[in-house]
């Protein structure tokens, strides 16, 4: 959610080319050592989770906040976005976490935090003043994106989720900013279970050619092999 200016919607046979494979679903568990804390018991699989993680090359804390933000997805809005999609989104985004040496630490915080450029409508930027008082980016004089998952402040407020249910949202807390994006994938764009709704809900994420290309790219390779 970069606020980079898109170039146009692809179609017909284009969009199907780049929609990801389908979701490869992790196991859903009540006795996982390695799950997501979460308010609504959501947990993944310890067993899936840590050979995935190592055959994927995704850390396994940022791993354990995309499988179980699929699972609670899937439960509570009917809706497939599969951990893949948002591993891919990460990726993209953040590198899961892991930008200029950062990392999501074992409580799921992205550390140092990551906060994007102004969003002043300059380098290819949309044009986007301050809508939180700087609460969560720093700046109060032009939005920008943050966290792992790069929530501009003004749609964290609108469709932020307590996945850990600390009793705070934060998007730089991994579970929060998954289980976040899944819901704003999914209630925004129903079950993305067509090549369309799909890409309407990655482009509306970010609205460009490139930023499609490259989270399906990853999110497919992400099917692939895990």
């Amino acid at each position: 959610m970069s606020g980079v200016v898109g170039a146009g919607v692809l179609v017909g046979l284009i969009a199907l080319a780049v929609r990801p494979a389908e979701p490869t679903r992790p196991a859903p568990t009540s006795a996982a050592a390695l799950a997501t804390p979460s308010s609504d018991g959501v947990a993944v699989d310890a067993e899936w989770l840590t050979a995935t993680a190592a055959s994927q090359g995704i850390p396994e804390r940022a791993l354990a906040a995309y499988g179980a933000a699929d699972l609670g997805a899937r439960a509570t809005y009917g809706c497939a976005v599969g951990w893949n999609t948002l591993a891919g989104i990460g990726w993209v985004e953040s590198r899961h976490g892991a930008l200029e040496g950062g990392a999501v630490d074992g409580d799921g915080v992205a550390r140092p935090a990551i906060i994007g450029i102004p969003l002043d409508g300059t380098n290819r930027t949309m044009a986007i003043p301050d809508t939180d008082g700087g609460a969560l980016d720093g700046d109060a004089v032009w939005d920008r994106a943050v966290g792992p998952l790069q929530f501009i402040p003004e749609t964290w407020a609108i469709w932020a989720v307590d996945a850990d249910g600390d009793g705070r949202t934060d998007p730089h807390d991994i579970d929060d900013a998954a289980a976040t994006a899944a819901r704003y994938l999914c209630q925004a764009h129903g079950t993305l279970d067509s090549p369309e709704a799909w890409i309407g809900a990655i482009r509306s994420y970010n609205d460009t050619d490139d930023y499609q290309r490259q989270v399906a790219e990853a999110a497919t390779r992400y099917a692939e092999g895990g």
